[in-house]
């Protein structure tokens, strides 16, 4: 059994007379400890697959499993227990709390999870062991969204979700956030997951994943992934 499994999965979202397939037969697997690359155009299902492997949204059949627990049949009570122990989620906006500290938005979700990593340690590991005491207003984008991987990874999280997370940063620091994802893969043994619409992504990753009008187009592992501070876009 793979570390994450999609079994035809479906979500079909109905306004009145309306069916619209976001999810239409997806499948595809992701190794424990891969960077993975979920890539397609706007409206393809990239984020509905997010939410739905995020235990945000369910699906309206199939099967999802993460380390072997079938997220799809879980109670709305367990779901909650998912999202705050075993998933992380980076977003492309920050989503800070504004009048936290970047230590005390850390600290924020590590208390809530039983095995979490000290704060001041993973911002530290983010680069940004001087600026546990700064708002988010006096941070960078670059920074804040260090921050925001910082306290997804402090959660100690089996999967890490990320939503286009360099979309609203410039092109040199969405590098050094897409190289700060692939560190912790490569030395941390982190599962992640990164949605985009940006086909330059694929170069960085161990499998990529294409999905054109709710289906899995195709499924490539990358034997030689390059850093990604050398991917140009």
């Amino acid at each position: 059994m793979a570390y994450v499994e999609f079994r035809d999965v479906r979500k079909v979202y109905r306004m009145g007379s309306v069916e619209v397939r976001a999810v239409d037969g997806m499948n595809f697997d992701i190794e424990e400890g891969e960077l993975c690359v979920i890539v397609g155009p706007s409206g393809a299902g990239k984020t509905t697959v997010l939410n739905m492997l995020g235990g945000m949204d369910s699906c309206t059949s199939g099967t999802i499993t993460l380390d072997g627990l079938e997220v799809s049949g879980l109670s709305e009570r367990d779901l909650t227990k998912y999202r705050r122990h075993d998933i992380g989620f980076v977003f492309q906006f920050y989503n800070l709390v504004p009048n936290l500290t970047a230590l005390e938005n850390v600290e924020l979700a590590s208390q809530i999870c039983p095995d979490s990593l000290d704060a001041a340690e993973t911002l530290a590991k983010v680069g940004l062991a001087d600026r546990l005491d700064n708002f988010p207003a006096q941070l960078s984008g670059g920074e804040q969204q260090r921050v925001a991987i910082a306290r997804a990874l402090a959660k100690n999280p089996k999967l890490l979700l990320c939503d286009e997370p360099t979309g609203a940063l410039d092109y040199q620091t969405g590098k050094q956030v897409l190289e700060l994802l692939q560190d912790s893969c490569r030395k941390a043994g982190h599962t992640v997951a990164i949605v985009t619409h940006n086909s330059a992504f694929t170069q960085i990753a161990d499998r990529v994943i294409r999905v054109r009008e709710g289906r899995a187009q195709s499924v490539e592992t990358n034997a030689n992934p390059l850093d990604a501070m050398t991917v140009e876009w």
